[in-house]
């Protein structure tokens, strides 16, 4: 059973690590397509993880005439009220370099008063979506609970990941485990994971 999806993100790291996360799904061959390089990017205005996830996916699939697939991910901060949530990649301004969105959390933090590790509570949110020709919509959501360092650790992962610490991760932020290690527990995993698992259910009653 194959399943071909267009990938609408353009980030080569988010990317890189959906396929990876699907091709570990059992049940299917997911067929990821990257965003083709003459569809430009889509603006991001939605209130909510899911309008966001839902722009994307729309503007893909209308422009390829392709099933699309799209997520979009937050970092809330109990600190910070549960900023920066949709503007997690945009923290330290538009085009703003993962190194800098992790400097302007640590500065926020710090400025908050949230010094001590049980006053850094955090939690990654990733909804992915899956949009059809037909206009149908499959929708999943991933949640990882944890904390934010009071340094980047780690080499691996990307965005927030140097900091972040899940609360099944041993005291490790994303950046130390292994890919399969993070996926395992990641936001992002589990959402894909459930999305995948919704695409075969569909596949399987199509194909009956």
């Amino acid at each position: 059973m194959s399943i071909s999806l267009v990938l609408a993100s353009a980030n080569p790291d988010k990317a890189q690590e959906i396929a990876a996360i699907l091709a570990e799904a059992s049940g299917a061959d997911f067929e990821v397509i990257g965003r083709p390089e003459w569809v430009g990017d889509v603006e991001e205005t939605g209130a909510t993880l899911e309008d966001n996830a839902r722009q994307k996916a729309t503007a893909l699939c209308d422009a390829t005439g392709m099933a699309a697939v799209a997520d979009d991910t937050g970092l809330e901060v109990d600190a910070l009220g549960g900023s920066p949530g949709v503007y997690s990649a945009r923290f330290a301004g538009e085009g703003a370099s993962y190194a800098s969105n992790v400097a302007a959390l640590l500065d926020a933090l710090q400025k908050a008063g949230a010094t001590h590790p049980h006053e850094r509570g955090a939690r990654f949110k990733t909804v992915a979506l899956a949009r059809f020709t037909d206009g149908t919509e499959l929708v999943a959501e991933g949640v990882v609970e944890g904390s934010i360092a009071l340094d980047p650790r780690g080499e691996g992962g990307f965005g927030y990941d140097p900091v972040f610490v899940p609360n099944e991760g041993s005291g490790r932020t994303f950046a130390e485990m292994s890919p399969a290690e993070k996926h395992a527990c990641s936001h992002r995993g589990r959402a894909f994971r459930a999305l995948a698992s919704m695409l075969v259910d569909v596949s399987r009653r199509e194909s009956t």
